[in-house]
């Protein structure tokens, strides 16, 4: 077997993915499905962390845009990302992986508070660590806040699961003719508007040369390939 590319990495994935074909709340066999990828991956060596979004409980932007201060609306999806987290460090344990949730906003008696040395710690022992409640702060998204913690817990790359093969041209939903890019720097992401992530997750991974890979997650063994080295899904970086 060849051995991982990649020692330490950082998964995003999204809140509706969790929901699976639902339109809201978590699909149990989505996440059962996604936790068997991760331990797969997690046996492989890979010191692996984690964030989720929480759009399948509730969307701040979208609250926002429906009158409700944007601040709340924020601070309330970020508990949504806290639930999606706990959910998923409870399917990783019951399949023997070792998990940590680590909180911004501080909680206690579910979760231990975010500290960047203790989550350094937690991956140098092999345990799967879960950036929950976003960076913390309003007005920041998930993609920032996996930027962010990628960074601090000196990952190697971010992984953004989607639920398509990787970053198009356009919308490969609506448009059959839509091309696949393999590779994208940061400054074509940014100028084309491709929604690999937002401007400020790209421009924090931009200063940092920190690589992002877009993938399907989807596709059954995506996660591994992807460690592996494989050319799966779309890889955005510096240069051309």
């Amino acid at each position: 077997m060849s051995s991982p590319r990649y020692g330490r990495i950082l998964l995003k994935l999204s809140g509706e993915a969790l929901a699976g074909k639902k339109q809201f709340g978590i699909d149990t066999e989505t996440l059962q499905a996604f936790s068997a990828e991760i331990a797969e991956v997690v046996a492989l060596g890979v010191q692996v962390a984690l964030v989720i979004g929480g759009g399948n409980i509730f969307r701040g932007m979208s609250a926002s845009e429906q009158g409700m201060d944007r601040a709340s609306a924020d601070y309330m999806g970020m508990l949504a990302t806290v639930m999606n987290s706990l959910a998923v460090q409870d399917y990783l344990n019951k399949i023997g992986v070792q998990t940590r949730v680590l909180s911004a906003i501080t909680m206690q008696e579910i979760a231990e508070p975010y500290i960047r040395l203790r989550a350094l710690r937690h991956l140098e022992k092999g345990r799967t660590v879960i950036f929950a409640a976003g960076t913390g702060n309003p007005f920041f998204t998930t993609d920032t806040a996996a930027a962010l913690r990628a960074m601090e817990a000196k990952c190697e790359c971010i992984l953004k699961a989607t639920k398509v093969d990787g970053v198009y041209d356009k919308d490969p939903v609506k448009h059959p003719d839509a091309k696949m890019y393999q590779t994208l720097t940061y400054a074509d992401a940014l100028h084309q508007n491709l929604g690999v992530m937002d401007a400020t997750a790209i421009s924090l991974a931009m200063d940092n040369s920190l690589p992002i890979i877009v993938f399907n997650m989807l596709k059954p063994g995506n996660l591994k390939r992807v460690i592996l080295g494989e050319a799966v899904g779309t890889i955005v970086k510096g240069g051309h």
